[in-house]
């Protein structure tokens, strides 16, 4: 817990002179000036402890741009004006990734950009195994997964998470398809469709 201005003060008190000239007497000159020193001490201890907490990428706020640089962010991913809170999910989730083409990997991904996806996988149709009311793919169909995310994942602004400039709500989902998309393996066609609806938006090519 660090010290405050309260704290600092008696103890700069005791390390004054003595004598009837350095009176201790609140509203007197020393009195003064040792609570304008005290106050400079516990900005500065404050400081230093929430440095513990902005060390750590999920947390951070001052030391987040030193983060994305690191990590090569901000960058058209994130859009124009990321939140705080989008910003930091950006930074772990590109610190946490090992890499991998599962639908496991891209699930996780998605869950450290504070999305909620579900993987539709597909297979071209086999006379063997498929019944009569089966939908007949192609053989491209092999290779496309349907990820399936709220169409506007609203995020509303947090006391404890969001900076003085984030607006009070987002939505979209820019920044899960476009990390997705980055990572999608040359084989792999990515469709992504909104949850409830229709609607689906192609990232490479058209599949038959």
């Amino acid at each position: 817990m660090a010290y405050t201005a309260d704290d600092y003060r008696p103890a700069i008190l005791r390390i004054m002179p003595r004598g009837p000239i350095w009176s201790r007497a609140p509203g007197s000159l020393l009195y003064a000036v040792a609570w304008i020193w005290s106050q400079t001490w516990g900005r500065l201890d404050a400081r230093a402890e929430n440095l513990l907490v902005d060390a750590f990428p999920a947390t951070s706020v001052e030391l987040l741009t030193d983060w994305e640089s690191t990590l090569g962010l901000p960058d058209p991913c994130a859009g124009t004006a990321p939140t705080l809170a989008a910003r930091r999910n950006q930074v772990v989730a590109r610190l946490a990734d090992s890499g991998g083409c599962s639908a496991d990997y891209f699930t996780n991904l998605a869950a450290q950009l504070g999305y909620t996806i579900s993987i539709t996988r597909y297979w071209p149709a086999c006379a063997d195994f498929a019944c009569a009311e089966d939908p007949v793919y192609g053989e491209d169909w092999a290779f496309c997964w349907v990820i399936s995310a709220p169409g506007y994942s609203l995020s509303y602004a947090q006391a404890d998470v969001s900076s003085a400039g984030d607006p009070l709500m987002t939505w979209g989902n820019s920044v899960l398809q476009c990390e997705l998309s980055e990572r999608n393996p040359a084989h792999l066609i990515l469709r992504f469709g909104q949850t409830g609806t229709n609607v689906i938006n192609d990232f490479r090519g058209d599949i038959q």
